[in-house]
């Protein structure tokens, strides 16, 4: 006997029991298939449409990312020996200590950006870098970050050269060229932001220089103009983390500046040399 049938006789005899039991059920004949009443034929019927319309129909088109969208004027090649040799993370050094201090570092980061309950292109994305004094190592680490970052299976970086008084990201990576860049952006609004960003043969890493100095650094920064700038980077590096190398805290007004506008801020502190007062 199948069990539709067992089912029904069950339904039966609790019926003759006394029990009360859904009449469309009970009703059911042995041996008779399980046939669905009219409105649930019909709803099901609805429910099977629906399903195969959403099969059937594409979803909504993912939001291209910067690197489909912008096509960076400049490109570099970047002597990945010569970073090596001047203390630099590259790819391929998965395994080395530095790679494994920057993942403690940057790891933190990431989960402030991927958080649960937060959209792809959050304002946590912009991550600026700086310290107290000049020579603590805020570069160096701004560019390790980054590094580290671009190792990231579903996540790419935008560098910037975000000290405008003493900018130092391209000499550091060996690039000689000088394009224009982050201030350029901001006092030509013509400029695009194409024009000013360089793509390298690292794959998720692109670079934003600081472009030409500005007697009114600060004042820019604090522009509408870079506010503009900044929710489009967001915008458009909703699949990127960018990173801001801004100058030293104490020394300059700047940095000040950036940390208001950015969604977090990394402070480098040398080991044994930077004061407790500073």
């Amino acid at each position: 006997m199948n069990l539709i049938r067992k089912a029904t006789e069950r339904l039966e005899q609790l019926e003759r029991a006394g029990v009360q039991v859904p009449w469309a059920v009970a009703r059911r004949k042995p041996g008779t298939a399980d046939v669905l009443q009219p409105r649930e034929a019909s709803a099901t019927a609805l429910d099977a449409k629906a399903s195969a319309d959403s099969t059937a129909l594409p979803g909504p088109a993912a939001a291209p990312s910067a690197r489909e969208v912008l096509k960076p004027a400049h490109s570099t090649t970047l002597d990945l020996d010569h970073l090596r040799r001047a203390s630099l993370l590259v790819p391929g050094d998965v395994r080395s200590d530095l790679a494994h201090q920057f993942r403690r570092l940057k790891r933190p980061l990431l989960e402030n950006v991927r958080g649960p309950g937060l959209a792809p292109g959050s304002p946590r994305s912009l991550v600026m870098v700086t310290s107290a004094v000049p020579g603590e190592g805020k570069t160096f680490c701004a560019i390790n970050l980054a590094m580290s970052m671009a190792m990231e299976v579903d996540t790419a970086v935008l560098l910037v050269d975000a000290d405008v008084v003493r900018p130092s990201v391209l000499s550091r990576l060996g690039i000689q060229a000088r394009p224009a860049g982050l201030l350029d952006l901001l006092t030509q609004p013509g400029l695009a932001l194409d024009e000013a960003l360089i793509s390298t043969n690292i794959p998720k890493l692109s670079i934003l220089p600081a472009g030409k100095l500005h007697e009114q650094s600060t004042e820019l920064l604090a522009s509408t103009a870079m506010d503009r700038l900044l929710s489009r980077l967001v915008t458009l590096f909703a699949d990127h983390i960018v990173i801001f190398d801004a100058p030293p805290l104490l020394p300059t007004t700047e940095s000040s500046i950036l940390a208001s506008k950015v969604g977090q801020v990394v402070v480098v502190v040398e080991a044994m040399h930077t004061l407790r007062q500073s």
